[in-house]
């Protein structure tokens, strides 16, 4: 889904092997390199809980990708690391899901868009 941009690497830490445990009260640390193919202003993220085939959009503290490692305007060419995090809240249900990760650019397309089988654990 990745229309704008291509991922070279996507990093989850820590996550040793999938499904990632995530465990309630932690904070994940996600980063993303990929290479743009689009001039954009700025970018945004959007990240979901997949169950069931329905996306639950799941809060990130700083959804602007210019705060988060990519050097904004986006030029066409250039590759970026995006830094975030993903904090799993306590009050999370300990579920198995998809989390989605999207990153899109000033049309709403897609920068980048992946998925990780995860664990919600206590």
């Amino acid at each position: 889904g990745s229309k704008d941009g291509s991922i070279q690497e996507v990093n989850v830490s820590p996550c040793p092997t999938q499904p990632c445990q995530l465990h309630k009260g932690t904070s994940y640390s996600i980063n993303v390199t990929f290479a743009s193919k689009i001039e954009s202003q700025g970018s945004k993220a959007r990240v979901y809980g997949e169950m069931l085939h329905v996306d639950i959009p799941f809060p990130i503290p700083e959804p602007d990708g210019c705060k988060s490692g990519i050097q904004c305007p986006i030029q066409k060419g250039h590759s970026y690391s995006y830094l975030n995090k993903l904090p799993v809240k306590s009050e999370y249900p300990s579920i198995k899901l998809i989390v989605k990760w999207e990153l899109v650019d000033d049309q709403d397309q897609m920068l980048f868009c992946w998925k990780i089988p995860v664990q919600i654990t206590s």
